[in-house]
């Protein structure tokens, strides 16, 4: 299995959150590229720096006006008078009728969709090393590899195509998309981070091409909140061709699993070319974001039920934030994936 990963994303550690009125460090952290490059460590899988992700491919996924602002925005922000060392929205553009600004603040509340994903000095060169990562794993898929993986941080799942959150910057997962287009007309996004894909959602909410499945903790009681439910099905072209499976914060492995088991059966159904998974780890038990109670083993067995299901495959990385377990969580599903028997 062919592993991709950009040391510049280690230059990308925000600090600020808000977080139940409470400012918190961020638990986005260039620790956790540490820990899962210890599980590649650990299963002997090497890993290759990616070449530069085409803008073009970016293009694809974001708007002009986005890219832009996470590229221009920090140095422009400090340009204020006592800016602070990253952005940090403090207000949102939530009328119906509104006009895209020209201040750096207002820039911020237009393209920032909450307090999450603070862009700080590095943070553009970091969500590109990022995205680059997942275009070099499609790229090795389009070329015959049966599955290559992508180390991303930051991650991508919550970023549409206007506006980042929850950690998120570069829609990684859809520069994978668009990267596997030309040779793979038809994809299947399949989702499992305990948190809702909504960016990835969003970006393809009207497309017959992409299919999209999500399964996570229930947004009745979880972020993001306002998206992530079952009546969600697409729009439009669309229609039909966007799935959400939200459970219950407290299901396991069998649970989980056979959530899994029937997202696959959507997607044969749907008969993709190929196969994108926005591979978050922070549904263990142990994450301390606390959305569901997968174990080692249902990380095991989620690698090779879509394994199994047999479309090429590229695995993007997504949540799965500081615990001592993050580093098994990978090394569960890779091995679960790869067939590869080891003591967990």
């Amino acid at each position: 299995m062919k592993c991709y990963y950009a040391k510049e994303t280690e230059a990308h550690d925000p600090v600020f959150r808000l977080s139940l009125g409470q400012i918190a460090r961020n638990a986005e952290q260039a620790e956790r590229a540490r820990l899962l490059l210890a599980g590649l460590d650990r299963l002997g899988l090497p890993v290759t720096a990616p070449a530069p992700v085409p803008r073009e491919i970016l293009g694809r996924v974001h708007t002009q006006n986005l890219l832009t602002f996470l590229e221009t925005g920090w140095d422009e922000w400090q340009t204020l008078p006592g800016a602070g060392p990253e952005v940090v929205p403090n207000v949102h553009a939530l009328n119906s009728e509104r006009t895209y600004p020209a201040h750096i603040v207002g820039k911020a509340g237009w393209h920032m969709g909450d307090t999450s994903a603070p862009l700080a000095q590095h943070s553009w060169k970091a969500t590109l090393g990022a995205a680059a990562a997942a275009h070099a794993a499609a790229e090795a898929v389009q070329q015959g590899d049966s599955v290559a993986y992508a180390l991303c941080r930051p991650p991508g799942h919550h970023s549409s195509a206007d506006v980042v959150a929850g950690h998120c910057m570069i829609n990684c997962a859809a520069v994978a998309v668009e990267t596997l287009k030309p040779t793979h007309p038809r994809i299947a996004v399949l989702d499992i981070d305990v948190h809702h894909g909504n960016g990835t959602q969003d970006i393809f909410y009207e497309r017959d091409d992409v299919l999209f499945v999500s399964i996570h903790a229930t947004p009745e009681t979880y972020y993001p909140f306002f998206v992530g439910y079952a009546h969600e099905t697409g729009r439009g072209a669309g229609e039909g061709f966007n799935l959400n499976i939200p459970l219950n914060q407290s299901t396991g492995d069998d649970g989980w699993c056979d959530a899994i088991s029937a997202s696959l059966e959507r997607i044969a159904a749907f008969g993709p070319d190929a196969l994108v998974v926005s591979l978050g780890l922070d549904a263990h038990e142990n994450d301390p974001l606390k959305g569901l109670k997968v174990t080692f083993d249902g990380f095991r067995r989620a690698g090779n039920m879509i394994a199994a299901a047999g479309f090429p495959t590229v695995l993007v990385q997504e949540g799965g934030y500081l615990s001592p377990d993050l580093t098994t969580s990978l090394v569960a599903y890779l091995a679960g994936h790869a067939g590869i028997e080891i003591a967990l």
